[in-house]
């Protein structure tokens, strides 16, 4: 005879992860925490461009 013939499945293959109910976020404030993580972003990628800008119409200035 060959090995072991138990057909039957773990449980462990079948059942995902949980997440504890104190960690759990409402759809509503996910939304919010990732509009303000972008707003965040685009204003701090609005503020390099500026000073990039900034910075390359000092050099030309200064030529």
């Amino acid at each position: 005879m060959g090995k072991g013939n138990n057909n039957s499945s773990s449980n462990k293959k079948n059942s995902l992860p949980q997440t504890p109910k104190a960690m759990k976020t409402s759809p509503g404030k996910a939304r919010e925490e990732f509009s303000r993580e972008f707003t965040e972003l685009i204003n701090k990628n609005l503020n390099n461009d500026g000073k990039a800008k900034a910075s390359n119409q000092r050099n030309k200035n200064n030529k």
